[in-house]
């Protein structure tokens, strides 16, 4: 199977992805693209947290959909199919990362424009020199805070705060416990928020 994002064979978008789930598993395939326009930059960023270049973020994209697309009659609704999505990413880039090195969070090397996650409290259109501290001294913040954390559990704060997912959908991700997942924020946060205090009173410590 080739994936082709590109393809406007199909006509209007027919609706959400359990409903475009639906429709493929009922025989209607060439919806998938659909899945992939949809999906495709969030799973090769996070291909891009875990292997650090465009071409094995890019390889590792096409292999989640092929899982996914071969998987999809599985996919029962019970979450949103982002999360069931991220978990085929986030297992298959665990796998991968076993045979060659250690995971490295998305934090280490990102522009202050990349944080989407971060971006809850900031306008994302033309962003003031402002929020551009701000949002540098959040990223910095959540890089201190990952640099304590062992390893395995990074890509908790990266899932919180650069994908915008919940903490039940982390832990449907990533199988830790809800409280783990929550402590390991809770240092992020309090870390970020000391930071931009640090702003407030007159710039960053």
């Amino acid at each position: 199977m080739t994936l082709d994002a590109n393809d406007k064979s199909v006509g209007e978008d027919p609706g959400d992805d359990q409903l475009i789930v639906d429709q493929i598993v009922s025989g209607r395939k060439e919806l998938f693209r659909i899945l992939v326009q949809r999906h495709e930059q969030a799973v090769y960023g996070m291909g891009l947290s875990f292997f650090r270049n465009s071409d094995d973020a890019a390889d590792f994209t096409q292999e989640v959909f092929l899982k996914s697309f071969r998987s999809l009659g599985s996919f029962q609704g019970r979450s949103r199919f982002s999360t069931w999505l991220y978990r085929i990413a986030y297992n298959t880039a665990v796998n991968s990362i076993r045979r060659q090195k250690e995971y490295r969070s998305l934090a280490g090397e990102a522009g202050p424009d990349d944080y989407d996650g971060l971006d809850r409290n900031f306008q994302r259109s033309s962003p003031t020199p402002e929020q551009l501290l701000l949002r540098a001294a959040a990223a910095e913040a959540v890089r201190e805070a990952l640099k304590d954390l062992p390893e395995r559990y990074r890509i908790c704060v990266d899932l919180f705060f650069f994908y915008d997912r919940s903490y039940q959908e982390i832990e449907a991700i990533t199988g830790y416990p809800v409280n783990t997942i929550k402590s390991h924020v809770f240092r992020a946060k309090k870390l970020l928020r000391e930071k931009l205090e640090g702003i407030a009173e007159g710039g960053i410590e």
